[in-house]
């Protein structure tokens, strides 16, 4: 999932919003890692779970990484209370658990869904769909 999230991170630019989704130890924050490590972001990246989100300011000249995890929030009005877009155009936003309350931030959106196969032993069995969204990942994935 990090190597992933590495490839994914040569992709993604300043005002690119990705949205995960996937089952409990899927591994949404290790893919996310991976993008923090390509985007040369200041970690350490961990689950922002009980902090909802964290700002990774860039170690070089590329964008900050915001890095959310909507799991905890209700709803639309507590998403509008992060202010997210107030960071939108300048960083690279990735949002765990976004699915169906974020959408509205951007027109264009990249969904990473991570699913789990059938294999018991943690690490084995990922599979990965990437669904761009809105002609920014037109022909891009």
């Amino acid at each position: 999932m990090r190597e992933l999230g590495e490839e994914l991170a040569a992709l993604l630019r300043p005002g690119d919003l990705a949205v995960l989704s996937g089952p409990l130890g899927a591994g949404k924050t290790t893919l996310v890692q991976g993008i923090a490590a390509g985007l040369d972001v200041r970690g350490p990246i961990t689950s922002p779970t009980f902090v909802i989100a964290r700002v990774h300011p860039s170690l070089s000249d590329g964008p900050p990484l915001v890095h959310v995890d909507a799991y905890r929030l209700g709803g639309d009005l507590e998403v509008d209370d992060l202010d997210l877009d107030a960071s939108l155009e300048e960083s690279v936003t990735v949002v765990e658990w976004g699915e169906g309350l974020v959408e509205g931030l951007a027109e264009d959106r990249l969904e990473i869904v991570i699913g789990r196969g059938a294999s018991e032993r943690a690490g084995e069995g990922r599979t990965v769909e990437l669904r761009g969204v809105g002609a920014r990942w037109r022909g891009v994935i």
